[in-house]
């Protein structure tokens, strides 16, 4: 039986294993069967009778099992067998899909499919069933159905329009969706068979326009081509398509904008007749209209921009140039003189980026016409009112003049450029414009044209490097980089070198690189011998030696670490001519080289020439240390050559300019380098004065820290500290090791200020907390110790002359509170100097705190004990401010902070505890700060909860601080108001923290707060004694001393304002206030907040609960004295102003 007939039989309900054996045959790719051959040697009789028996089949197998009821088959077949397998029904689905599908392919001219339709039909329906996701047969069908469009046979509209939906789908499913937006693409004509406004087809819409939404179809070349061609299917379509697009233009990136205007472009350009019309009506004149009214901050006005500046960048077609004159002219010219100066502002940009703006059609006479008028608006914009128009009309006007300076008459260019040069680079009024002029002169130096005439007009703007903004300084140089590199000119004809070389020496970062940028080459011409860079360099410190500093930070940025070593080593042979000693016998070697030491300039004994020279050489090994350390022959090279000659440059170059360079640069090198210098700076260190300034010693500190020999400065240090303690007896050091010491006395105040040096610069510090504990330990100790004198200062009644004086003292109690901190962040584990520091705590406690109770005035001895307050507030104090620092670096664990908590309290307990609220108010702000407020954190409502505990603690210490301020204002009003304006930048700072937690604890804070300012206000009510002293406040100038105070606190911060009415709002609603005076005070805080302008909702919500309260004393404005009636009246008046907000 040959194959044609055997597979003809098989092709039935009865024989359907054998059809799916022949199918399993034809996909594998050893075996010879092929299906599509099998059909394609079939004559037409028997290929018609093949569809029939498919169609039958097909019938059959979907009846005994419908596509809906396939997913639920699979899950039934799992727990029972069921009578019909859904895997054997897909199978022969999907044989019948490749039978057909090969069908297609043989298909010839005349053929009857009828069959072949019915088969195509049941299998749609399939497909429709079936979900999106990709398998086989969905996929081979879908491929069907595609073919069946192709083919053009009968139906196929229905066949198409599948297809396409389904490649949408699947377009915006897949991961890798390129081949479906390739099958979009060349399934686009279906669109045409599609009618836009018919229900059946608002699914297909929206896909449509998801399109637009998709980076992946505006990214694709096919999917661009498809993008495009969705301009061209309905007119109605292209505005929503427009609306979708503005919608996203937010979220594009600009590559992604740059996708979008060629899409638009090209759909543009497709176009004609009433979709022209569309387009260019709808979509580019409404992207021009929305560049010229859109703000400038606007996030999608730089993507509009975008899109419009294309279409202008297409200019010089003759279709664009119309469009453009024809969009253009009903809304462009009327924005140029439009009220409003943002308008007027983006409306030049656009019309000078799209100059000229003409219609092609008209003669050339008309056009020039056209052309002259543009011209002479340019003009006229140059001098708007507005320095932002005059900004964006001085880049327009540059562009034009870069982009037709060729077609423009002489005297148009010239007047333009007088314009920019003489008075808009002078503009007084707007340092913009002034910084415009120079930016946007650099895109007219691209015009080699325009080279001879700026070439005369620039040298009139040089005072203009000297320009009180900096932005302007900054563009004028950049304008003097682009003359140099286009040669447009000779730089230093525009702006003498002198200029250059002051401003160098003074000016900002930013403005100094761009000098060295325009000087380098001036200064260090690489290609020019070592010599001539000596000379150079020489010559520079002679015009400017501040100005050499600054060009040589910068050299390293411009040229190799080889080249600054080659100068640096240059730079030494001219300082070994100074001294005339031959010290490197390389020298004497290379005598025959143009850079040898015969071979360069003597500065005889010009000591100012050879200590600036000194200090490039300090710069230059600065800016290529780093490069040094990684090249390690270079490296020991250097030191070599510098080594042999420092020695006598300290003995040769005597002159203090010459000591500090000399001094920094031994301190490049190890101590063996320099020996003979390096013995020596402990000892001059030692023998230095108390009251040294810095550049005595900052030097010689770094030197011993770079050598790492940091641990003898400590030493010394802890020598000091502990020798100038008074001695408890004449016990001898046994631990000390054996050594020659200088006889010089103890100097305590240098060794803080030797201390205060190493802590406060990153590399000093970072080398003494790397030492090993033990010198760092002794140095803590010795910093402790000294505790006894300040307890000796606070209880003796004479002072020991003998003694070290109280500011030492103070002073080396806070180093060692400092120290502390240093060490615990250094340590890798344990609280040992934590645990020091509360030690520290538990002595001001017991030491210092007794002594802050004042005593009355009896005699002498009380007069010296009264000294004793002021001491031991200073003393607390100086300690609460070094664990605020410990707290506010996150050192502080939940014991720490208790004992912090501890002391603040017993300090406020304690009579003149008031001295330290300043310094306690931020420990309690860093406490809270400490923890983080989780409103769904149930740990933190229980009341065992630690930081409930802390945080109570707080709210406690916080009440006991308005209670003292309180106290103080009512017994000494003067006092007390410098203590409240000393405590305010604190009580900011704790009421900024303590708002964000709006539940207890800290919710008592403001409870606090409410309470005393209604308090004391009542109070002032209770004195009124005549109805015409009541009187609503305007300003917290208008209310009593405290609550003053606090209202300008609570004020400064909205969150803080909002905070404050919220618990306002909770009092009066708890009935807190009940009594007409209380009510009354409430209002008057609220109309204070009234005028402020601040948190209008919550104040109005706090207002709504205060006209409750009020209601209730609405008797009052009849049986109530006059006092009471007016009270009533003025609060009613009040509430009603605040409710009309």
């Amino acid at each position: 039986m040959s194959k044609r007939k055997a597979f003809l039989e098989a092709a039935c309900k009865e024989n359907v294993e054998d059809f799916l054996r022949f199918i399993q045959l034809h996909k594998d790719k050893t075996e010879p069967f092929d299906v599509e051959e099998v059909v394609q040697e079939m004559p037409r009789d028997q290929r018609q009778t093949l569809w029939g028996k498919l169609a039958s089949l097909l019938q059959d197998v979907l009846q005994e099992l419908p596509p809906e009821r396939w997913e639920r088959g699979r899950e039934e077949g799992m727990e029972e067998e069921s009578a019909v397998d859904p895997k054997h029904v897909m199978a022969v689905v999907d044989g019948v899909t490749l039978v057909a599908a090969v069908s297609l392919n043989v298909l010839q001219d005349g053929d009857t499919y009828t069959a072949l339709l019915e088969i195509a039909h049941r299998l749609h329906d399939v497909l429709v069933l079936l979900p999106v996701p990709e398998a086989p047969l969905q996929h081979h069908i879908h491929t069907l159905c595609e073919a069946w469009w192709k083919k053009d046979l009968t139906d196929k509209e229905k066949f198409g329009r599948t297809a396409f939906l389904i490649a949408l789908q699947k377009s915006f499913v897949l991961k890798k969706p390129g081949a479906e937006i390739q099958r979009v693409w060349s399934l686009h004509d279906v669109l045409l068979s599609l009618d836009y406004t018919s229900e059946d087809n608002k699914q297909i819409v929206d896909l449509l326009l998801q399109c637009f939404q998709r980076p992946i179809y505006i990214r694709n070349d096919d999917g661009k081509r498809f993008l495009v061609v969705l301009f061209s299917w309905n007119v109605n379509f292209i505005w929503v398509i427009h609306g979708t697009i503005k919608n996203q233009l937010e979220f594009y990136s600009k590559t992604m904008t740059t996708h979008i205007m060629e899409i638009y472009f090209r759909a543009w350009k497709k176009a004609s007749g009433d979709f022209l019309e569309q387009i260019e009506s709808a979509c580019i004149q409404d992207f021009m209209q929305n560049a010229i009214f859109l703000h400038r901050a606007s996030p999608v006005h730089a993507k509009v921009r975008q899109i419009v500046s294309y279409f202008h960048s297409r200019k010089g077609c003759h279709a664009v140039d119309k469009m453009l004159h024809n969009l253009y002219k009903p809304i462009l010219w009327k924005a140029l003189s439009a009220t409003n100066f943002e308008v007027r502002a983006n409306a030049t940009l656009l019309f000078t980026e799209a100059f000229p703006i003409h219609d092609p059609d008209q003669s050339n006479q008309k056009v020039d016409e056209t052309i002259q008028k543009q011209l002479d608006a340019a003009m006229g914009l140059l001098d708007d009112t507005h320095p932002t128009v005059r900004s964006n009309a001085t880049l327009g006007v540059c562009k034009i003049l870069a982009k037709c300076w060729e077609l423009l008459p002489p005297t148009i260019i010239t007047d333009f450029l007088k314009k920019l040069v003489f008075e808009l680079a002078a503009d007084s009024s707007s340092p913009d414009v002034r910084c415009s002029v120079f930016k946007c002169l650099t895109i007219v130096l691209d015009n080699a044209l325009s080279h001879p005439l700026l070439e005369k007009l620039l040298p009139t703007l040089k005072y203009s490097l000297h320009d009180n903004s900096e932005k302007v300084r900054t563009a004028f140089l950049d304008m003097l980089i682009k003359v140099k590199a286009v040669r447009a000119a000779k730089f230093w004809d525009v702006c003498s070198m002198d200029h250059l070389l002051a401003r160098l020496a003074i000016d900002s970062h930013s403005v100094s690189k761009r000098i060295v940028d325009l000087l380098y080459k001036s200064f260090f011409p690489v290609n020019e011998s070592e010599r001539e860079w000596c000379c150079r360099c020489i010559t520079l410190i002679q015009m400017n030696p501040m100005a050499a500093r600054k060009f040589y930070q910068f050299a390293h940025k411009h040229t190799a670490p080889t080249n600054i070593i080659k100068l640096m080593l240059a730079i030494r042979r001219v300082l070994n001519s100074c001294i005339q000693t031959d010290f490197d016998q390389t020298d004497i070697n290379d005598s025959n080289k143009e850079n040898s030491a015969q071979a360069e300039p003597l500065l005889g004994k010009d000591m100012a020439i050879v200590s600036r020279l000194l200090e490039v050489v300090v710069i230059l090994w600065r800016s290529v240390e780093k490069a040094l350390r990684q090249n390690e022959e270079a490296q020991k090279y250097t030191y070599a050559k510098f080594g042999n000659v420092i020695a006598k440059y300290f003995q040769a170059f005597e002159d203090d300019q010459c000591t500090v360079p000399l001094v920094q640069l031994a301190s490049f090198m190890p101590p063996a380098a320099v020996p003979t210098f390096s013995c020596g700076v402990l000892s001059r260190l030692r023998r230095l004065e108390p009251g040294a300034v810095p550049s005595q010693y900052s030097q010689l500190l770094d030197c011993m820290c770079s050598w790492g020999q940091v641990a003898d400065i400590l030493e010394l240090v802890t020598d000091w500290l502990t020798e100038a303690l008074p001695r408890q007896g004449d016990k001898a050091n046994a631990n000390r090791k054996v050594r020659i010491i200088e006889t010089v006395e103890a100097k305590p105040e240098l060794a803080l200020v030797y201390l205060e040096y190493l802590f406060s610069h990153t590399s000093t510090r970072e080398k003494v907390l790397a030492l090993d504990e033990r010198p760092l330990k002794q140095l803590h100790t010795a910093l402790g110790n000294w505790r006894s004198v300040l307890y000796t200062h606070l209880s003796s009644t004479t002072e020991d002359p003998k003694s070290p004086d109280v500011e030492t003292a103070l002073k080396v109690f806070v180093y060692h509170g400092r120290l502390g901190a240093h060490l615990q962040h250094t340590s890798s584990d344990g609280r040992e100097y934590l645990l020091s520091l509360e030690h520290v705590a538990a002595w001001v406690a017991e030491r210092v705190l007794p002594f802050l109770a004042k005593r009355p005035n009896g005699g002498d001895e009380d007069e010296e004990k009264e000294k004793s307050p002021p001491l031991a507030a200073k003393i607390t104090e100086s300690f609460l401010t070094v664990c605020r620092d410990v707290l506010l670096v996150g050192l502080g664990d939940d014991t720490f902070k208790g004992q912090m908590l501890h002391l603040c309290s017993l300090t406020l307990l304690s009579e003149a505890g008031y001295l330290c609220i300043p310094a306690v108010l931020p420990i309690l702000k860093e406490v809270v700060d400490g923890f983080v407020p989780d409103h769904n954190n149930q740990a933190q409502e229980n009341e065992e909860d630690p930081t409930t505990v802390i945080l109570g603690v707080v709210a406690n210490i916080f009440h006991k601080i308005v209670e003292l301020l309180v106290r103080r204002l009512r017994k000494e009003p003067e006092e007390g108001k410098q203590l409240c304006q000393s405590a305010l930048p604190a009580l900011t700072d704790f009421l900024q923290v303590a708002q964000a937690w709006d539940t207890a604890p800290l919710s008592g804070v403001f409870s606090t707060l409410f309470a005393v300012i209604v308090v004391e206000q009542s109070h002032l009510l209770q004195k009124i004694t005549h109805p015409e002293e009541v009187i609503t406040p305007e300003s917290v100038e208008d209310m009593p001393a405290l609550p003053s105070i606090l209202l300008s606190v609570i004020l400064k911060s909205p969150s803080v304002t909002r905070a404050f009415l919220t618990e306002v709002s909770s009092s009066v609603d708890s009935e807190a206030i009940s009594s007409l005076n209380e009510v009354a005070a409430v209002l008057r805080v609220l109309a204070v907040i009234k005028h402020v302008g601040q948190s209008k909702a919550a104040l109005k919500s706090a207002a709504t609960s205060a006209q409750q309260q009020l209601h209730k004393h609405a008797a009052t404005s009849v049986d109530g004295s006059d006092i009471q009636r007016v009270i009533y009246e003025s609060s009613v008046k009040t509430l009603n102003e605040i409710l009309d907000l």
